[in-house]
């Protein structure tokens, strides 16, 4: 089938990855055919390949990799031309000390307390979750019942240079947190995640190495959740300046029941969507809206079919 048609901008489009991923961990398998059917050409790079340089446009999708190589990614994002979301989101969102910023703005969140390199650590009583506030699919996580274990591992991630996050542990979790997928801004679908730090050791990771393996089942969340969930955005929104509609895409992790929902993680760069856990039709329905919204950034962007021709 032609896509081409004459006298039209075709934008080149670009789902960033990482090497070890070179096209997603197959969540997303579906996005380069559902917008080619809309005219856009896509295609998977990682995004340390020089030709993400030469798209116009650039999806963050499965860039895992980061945590190791943040100044250079950070420093890459704003070297493309176009990326979502864009990079001052990428920047602000790629540190958990952002969930301070979500809080101040009267989003409930679980007790969050940071710690940069050279500052005391203090453990809070009971059991504890100690990662670095940099980190992507759960790697430096995890789970105490021992303050001094946990001070430990704190310690050891500061004398790497990492700040360090320490939340009480919510048994809630056990239940599974709510992921809540936003598409433009728009409340889309959501599913479940099984907990994965176990109560000691490290949880188990893909082959990859880049994401801890998690068990995901399709979830229809109460109401509570879908507010506790546009009420971060909207708070995040707010603190960058930026219309919440802006947000190409963005997973809004959330623990408990409707009586006392909490933040656990606001995931804007390259969280997984969740694509699989829908049925065939309102995978393809959802999967529209999703390139809808990168139609809808392009003609912000000045993309548009026909931002080529001459006022």
């Amino acid at each position: 089938m032609k896509l081409a048609r004459p006298d039209v901008f075709h934008p080149r489009i670009v789902l960033a990855s990482c090497p070890a991923l070179p096209e997603g961990d197959g969540d997303d398998a579906e996005l380069v055919a559902v917008l080619r059917k809309r005219g856009l050409h896509a295609r998977w790079l990682s995004w340390d390949d020089p030709a993400t340089l030469d798209a116009d446009l650039v999806i963050l999708r499965a860039a895992w990799d980061y945590i190791e190589r943040l100044d250079e990614f950070l420093a890459w994002t704003r070297r493309v031309r176009h990326l979502l979301n864009p990079p001052d989101v990428v920047a602000w969102n790629t540190d958990k000390r952002y969930l301070a910023d979500v809080a101040a703005r009267d989003v409930p969140i679980v007790p969050s307390w940071f710690f940069a390199p050279g500052e005391q650590v203090r453990i809070p009583a009971g059991e504890v979750v100690v990662k670095p506030s940099v980190g992507a699919g759960s790697v430096g996580a995890q789970r105490f019942t021992s303050a001094r274990e946990a001070r430990r591992h704190a310690e050891q991630l500061q004398a790497d240079g990492r700040t360090v996050l320490v939340q009480t542990y919510d048994a809630r979790v056990e239940d599974g947190e709510t992921a809540l997928v936003f598409l433009g801004g728009k409340q889309s679908h959501a599913f479940t995640k099984a907990a994965i730090l176990p109560a000691s050791g490290r949880p188990v990771f893909d082959e990859s190495g880049t994401y801890a393996e998690e068990s995901l089942t399709p979830a229809e969340p109460d109401f509570e959740l879908w507010d506790v969930g546009a009420a971060a955005l909207a708070a995040a929104a707010a603190h960058l300046g930026i219309n919440v509609g802006d947000f190409l895409y963005a997973r809004v992790d959330v623990i408990g029941g409707p009586d006392d929902p909490r933040l656990l993680e606001l995931e804007l760069v390259e969280p997984s969507l969740g694509w699989r856990q829908l049925d065939a039709d309102t995978r393809a329905r959802r999967q529209r809206d999703f390139a809808l919204g990168v139609e809808a950034a392009l003609e912000r962007l000045g993309l548009g079919p026909l931002s080529h021709r001459s006022p």
